[in-house]
């Protein structure tokens, strides 16, 4: 009996591409996979006509044979590809479909070499605001692990290395069929990771790292924010089997300061105005984040709340090749206190001298008061 053509096979045109090839051997193969159809021996031999007809047809050399010569051009040893039974799981892309069907990445054995990426660790540090203005070199002590110098890592004595399970053939998970349905577990042996070290390293029992606090210098740019987070390329955890370190982490946080706030690059300062500066207008001294006093000219008639800008006094812009932010003076006129009977008198002789000029917000919101209490009197 004939075979029938890899193209039918497969239920695609011709001139089908890679991605439509694989499409369609991926739907079959989900179909007719002996896992889903256990004891169904047409099913079981479809699924090896589907994955031999994909075989082919995947690689392009492979392909342009079957093309110009048919099933004739694997026969007797041409080419040496497209024999029956299940040869091709792995090259024609069985993992993948078997990774579809039970995500258990096509149940490879596990390298005895591979190696995982150690775990990223998180470290909070708080600095003040001045630092954060001014950028610092702190040193941290950090608790993690690193790879055992004794087995370089491997978890095995010396002269010696881990080998595959034998429980697992080296996969890390077992299966087991219920019912219809195939079951998967990690395997109780190896604990998932395929391998078992008989001779254990002395120093670290078998787990290729050991605990250790690293100190670490971490340089703090000038114009951080609250939440910055640093990172430190293979200063995490020590990774299994000799591979390479997770990555740290460093969030920043800023301490509560008692004169400045901050969003973003703009400083503000709430500033207690005296009373007559506020009405006469003048200069005062502020200070300023960086540690020195910065001169700002008060106008007249200054009332609480007003704001007075200083540009390039507030915080460094962070990757802005040297731009700083403002810094904001919020006025907060000061009313006076602990005055003497003759300020006391002098300020009375002031207050009947004024009208409304003199405070027209006062006597607008009077106004506005009376429109909404007929009765309201002075």
């Amino acid at each position: 009996m004939s075979k029938e053509d890899y193209y039918d096979t497969l239920g695609v045109d011709r001139s089908a591409d890679a991605a439509g090839l694989k499409s369609a051997y991926r739907k079959l193969a989900m179909k007719y996979h002996p896992d889903r159809n256990p004891g169904d021996a047409a099913a079981e031999a479809k699924f090896k006509e589907v994955s031999e007809a994909y075989d082919i047809l995947k690689d392009d050399q492979k392909r342009a044979a079957y093309d110009q010569y048919g099933h004739s051009a694997f026969e007797n040893g041409g080419m040496g590809g497209g024999g029956g039974g299940f040869h091709g799981f792995e090259s024609a892309g069985f993992s993948d479909i078997f990774e579809d069907l039970f995500g258990m990445g096509g149940g490879r054995r596990r390298d005895p070499n591979a190696s995982s990426r150690g775990a990223d660790l998180r470290y909070n540090l708080t600095i003040t605001l001045e630092d954060a203005f001014a950028g610092k070199a702190e040193k941290i002590t950090i608790p993690t692990t690193v790879s055992c110098d004794t087995c370089d890592g491997s978890g095995a004595a010396d002269g010696t290395k881990p080998s595959a399970c034998t429980t697992c053939n080296g996969i890390g998970k077992v299966r087991s069929q219920q019912g219809f349905f195939m079951v998967e577990r990690t395997c109780p042996k190896c604990q998932g990771n395929g391998l078992v070290i008989e001779d254990p390293c002395g120093t670290c029992h078998g787990s290729g790292k050991k605990k250790k606090n690293k100190t670490l210098d971490v340089k703090i740019p000038a114009g951080v924010e609250e939440g910055t987070r640093i990172r430190l390329s293979g200063e995490g955890k020590a990774g299994e089997r000799g591979g390479p370190s997770g990555d740290l982490y460093i969030f920043i946080d800023i301490e509560y300061h008692p004169i400045f706030q901050r969003d973003g690059s703009t400083v503000f300062c709430e500033m207690p105005i005296p009373m007559t500066t506020a009405t006469l207008g003048g200069e005062i001294e502020v200070p300023t984040i960086g540690g020195k006093k910065a001169k700002v000219k008060i106008t007249k008639g200054t009332q609480t709340g007003k704001r007075f800008k200083i540009h390039g006094k507030g915080m460094p812009i962070l990757n802005s090749g040297g731009g700083v932010g403002d810094m904001v003076i919020q006025a907060n006129v000061e009313t006076p206190v602990n005055l003497s009977k003759k300020q006391k008198e002098l300020l009375r002789a002031f207050a009947e001298e004024c009208g409304d000029d003199v405070s027209p917000e006062s006597s607008v919101f009077l106004n506005k008061a009376k429109e909404l209490w007929e009765d309201l009197t002075e």
